[in-house]
């Protein structure tokens, strides 16, 4: 707080691209962890989390005051005009500070206390673990087995201490093989088909023009015979030819087919951090044009690359996927083996393994080839102050890739576009542990699972949202077959364009289909009650029958009372058998006869005031989300803000404003849903009346 020199702006103007002579006039706030602008007028909210904040730059002075322009990792752009340049200053110089800490444990995680998530700290810590991923695909095995050479991070600190490699293969051979690969990062098991082919990642060799390592040799022909389905294996180096003839120069480079029996070696061409840094920054211009031409967006978006890019990370994952279907094992590495051979690896498990099309499973394929295997993220992401020049979108793209076979395949893929883009930007946030830090080893030594939330027990928590409704099983293939020709890469509106209101549907198709989908859900629990009770109910009638026949019959045989047919006749004509059974039972009665009671079924019994607050508890109509624009708080809705229904009174809020889950009275289920506040409050009070 003590680097917030101003923290209040008023009068201050944010400007529209797309409505230059109408802009939004408020205040400006500047607290701890985010940058707020409040329009009371216009009844707009923009907040701006610190940590998003990618730059900040002074525009040249204006009349009307002094531009400050906001660019965000999430793709938000903005510009606000402050009316003093001094105060502008500040505000600068502040968000500069507060966007770029210099210490680690300043980031934002360490100090978040989940106020509006009834979230418990140590919840999604314990959702993965690296053995446990190695178990479901049969590992160890007669193959391939656990070495415990890293468990203090000594044979390679960017590794997991847990590393499984063939079972052949010995501690010389291993330290051997680590010494001789850049960053100690030997070839290890990532990823074991159900044929045996395996996917292997490290780190290119320090090979230089001649040199050779014995053991590093030995090691690749041990990877080689855990596999009895081929005579051979592909190595594949992720980078340009160029790229790695470069590398040699400086003591590095890549395998010599000369030296390594039984193997094809394959360059893939997928460009450094460098230019995919210079590609997304591209990409950025061309998405903040003023008034772009038809021709101007599409050319920009060519001369950005990005699209090329995305493609050529496919490509090299497709050949990896393909050639462990045919029963090839593959070896893969880039530099150092942590940005794109992340990449293809993950991808290529995706095409090849349907449990990684799931939520858990993607998030599990994080953990073990992006988290365990040490991606970079604080430095690509540039958490902390640090090298400009290491940051790069590298997991960005994972994102993109992904959402692009979501597209080809609407049905296969058990999480929706809103997943990826929570995943990225919290990724970016640093409002959760779970991607603080460049390794495993970095996280431990923070103690993270101790000291901050999981993003892990965030997204469990709001699990609802994150649904593909078109996602089957029955039409979900083993191995995906993708179309990665040019015509099919496509430009992700949805994440680089987001903010952009008024270029958006207001109601996001995914959207629609979920809140159909919980609808549905709601309703079908609250007939299934209904039908409980109405069950219940038959037996209740059921009963009283059963109880009334046995009366009668006991009573007739316990009686000698002659009866009086004729009397009975007229008696009963036009009357109904009950009338005739209770003149039986009135008899019976005078004779002195007892009647044993009938022992009850053992039925459910609910009060009338208790059924109709089950059926007023659950919304039969839900309020339509078209033309919604702001909540009953005066929040407003644009393209990106999620709508929620109340799932009591059927009615559409923001998300401050339904933070509260409970069981409705009328779902048989009794599982938590979504409700307002207002409702929250009248089912605690309803049930706390009950209860005594």
């Amino acid at each position: 707080m003590e680097l917030i020199k101003t923290p209040k702006v008023e009068n201050v103007r944010m400007l529209d691209r797309y409505n230059a002579r109408k802009p939004s006039v408020g205040t400006l706030y500047l607290t701890a962890t985010h940058l707020i602008f409040v329009d009371p007028d216009g009844k707009k909210e923009t907040w701006i989390l610190h940590m998003h904040i990618a730059n900040v730059e002074k525009l040249p002075l204006t009349t009307s005051g002094s531009p400050l322009q906001i660019r965000c990792k999430t793709f938000l752009s903005v510009t606000f005009v402050v009316p003093r340049e001094r105060d502008c200053q500040e505000v600068f110089v502040t968000l500069q500070q507060l966007s770029q800490p210099v210490h680690i444990e300043d980031l934002y995680c360490f100090h978040y206390t989940s106020s509006t998530e009834d979230i418990p700290k140590p919840a999604g810590w314990n959702f993965f673990d690296l053995q446990s991923e190695y178990q479901r695909m049969r590992v160890p095995n007669d193959q391939w087995s656990l070495t415990l050479l890293n468990k203090d991070y000594e044979l390679c600190d960017t590794y997991p201490r847990y590393l499984y490699v063939p079972s052949t293969a010995s501690t010389t051979l291993l330290m051997g093989s680590s010494r001789f690969r850049s960053k100690g990062r030997l070839p290890v098991l990532s990823y074991l088909h159900r044929n045996k082919a395996v996917i292997c990642r490290c780190s290119q060799p320090l090979s230089g023009f001649s040199a050779r390592c014995m053991e590093d040799e030995q090691l690749l022909n041990c990877i080689l015979r855990t596999n009895p389905n081929s005579s051979y294996m592909y190595v594949v180096d992720t980078r340009p030819r160029i790229n790695a003839m470069a590398n040699r120069a400086a003591g590095k480079g890549y395998e010599n087919e000369n030296f390594y029996e039984n193997i094809k070696f394959h360059f893939l061409g997928i460009d450094n951090i460098h230019v995919m840094r210079s590609s997304l920054s591209k990409l950025i211009e061309t998405c903040e044009l003023k008034a772009p031409s038809m021709g101007s967006f599409l050319s920009g978006i060519e001369s950005s690359g990005w699209m090329r890019h995305i493609r050529s990370i496919l490509e090299t994952s497709w050949f990896i996927a393909q050639a462990l279907e045919d029963g090839i094992s593959v070896v893969v590495h880039c530099s150092d083996g942590w940005d794109r051979t992340a990449q293809v690896c993950s991808l290529a498990s995706i095409f090849l393994d349907p449990y990684y099309r799931t939520i858990q499973g993607f998030q599990a394929l994080i953990e073990k080839d992006w988290l365990a295997f040490g991606h970079k993220f604080s430095e690509r992401c540039g958490h902390v102050a640090g090298d400009p020049k290491e940051v790069s979108p590298v997991f960005t793209q994972l994102v993109d890739c992904t959402w692009q076979l979501t597209q080809q395949f609407p049905t296969t893929f058990q999480f929706n576009e809103r997943f990826l883009l929570t995943l990225h930007d919290h990724v970016q946030s640093c409002q959760f542990g779970t991607f603080i830090g460049n390794c495993e080893k970095d996280r431990v030594d923070l103690k993270l699972s101790e000291r901050t939330f999981s993003l892990w027990g965030y997204m469990a928590n709001h699990m609802n949202e994150y649904i593909n409704p078109l996602y089957s099983t029955d039409a979900n293939p083993d191995v995906l077959v993708p179309n990665i020709s040019p015509q099919n890469i496509r430009f992700w509106r949805g994440m680089y364009c987001r903010f952009e209101n008024g270029v958006h549907p207001r109601e996001p198709l995914g959207d629609l289909l979920l809140a159909t989908c919980d609808h549905s859900s709601s309703l079908e629990d609250h007939i299934r009650l209904l039908t409980k009770r109405i069950n219940a109910l038959k037996e209740q009638l059921a009963d009283k029958g059963e109880k009334r026949r046995s009366f009668t019959s006991d009573a007739l045989e316990s009686t000698d009372v002659v009866l009086d047919n004729k009397y009975l006749y007229e008696k009963g004509c036009g009357e109904d058998t009950d009338n005739l059974t209770a003149i039986k039972l009135s008899h019976a009665a005078t004779n002195g006869v007892v009647i044993p009671p009938v022992k009850p079924r053992s039925v459910e019994l609910i009060s009338v005031d208790q059924l109709a607050a089950e059926l007023n508890s659950v919304a039969l109509d839900w309020k339509t989300l078209r033309n919604i624009r702001e909540c009953i708080c005066s929040t407003p809705f644009d393209h990106f803000s999620r709508k929620y229904h109340c799932w009591k009174c059927g009615e559409v809020f923001c998300t401050r404003c339904i933070d509260k889950h409970t069981a409705l009275p009328g779902h048989h289920s009794q599982r938590a849903v979504p409700v307002c506040k207002p409702c929250y409050r009248e089912i605690r009070r309803s049930s706390s009346i009950e209860s005594p």
